[in-house]
């Protein structure tokens, strides 16, 4: 049985960014540091003026993203949007999604039901 609650400082969470090959970025999937029975969370930096290194959909997980700092853009299935601090993004499960930083990077934390499996990685989808 988990304890209580959990604390935990999302820059002590691994950055698993590295071990993709995704060097102008941080992803750091939060959910088992925090010990997160239903919940995902993961913490994301872009370097400023770069694309995430993939884009992704689930099957079942209905997710929110919330911009911490920076700016840019993300991209939803055809539509593309401006994004800003304190922005809160819901994105349906089928969405594909992807995110582009501004000159200013972009920080995102992304949060939504857990389910283990549930997702597809899309390389080389945002490409124009």
């Amino acid at each position: 049985m988990a304890a209580p609650y959990t604390l935990k400082r999302l820059t002590d969470v691994r950055d698993s960014a590295p071990e993709f090959g995704f060097e102008t970025q941080e992803s750091r999937f939060a959910s088992d540091d925090l010990d997160t029975e239903r919940t995902g969370v993961t913490h994301h930096r872009f370097q400023a003026g770069t694309r995430q290194g993939f884009a992704h959909r689930h099957d079942r997980a209905e997710e929110v993203y919330v911009v911490l700092a920076g700016s840019g853009r993300m991209k939803l299935d055809d539509d593309i949007v401006d994004v800003a601090p304190l922005d809160a993004i819901r994105v349906a499960p089928a969405v594909v999604r992807a995110f582009e930083a501004g000159s200013d990077g972009l920080e995102v934390l992304a949060c939504g039901a857990r389910h283990e499996g549930d997702g597809e990685v899309i390389m080389d989808w945002w490409t124009d």
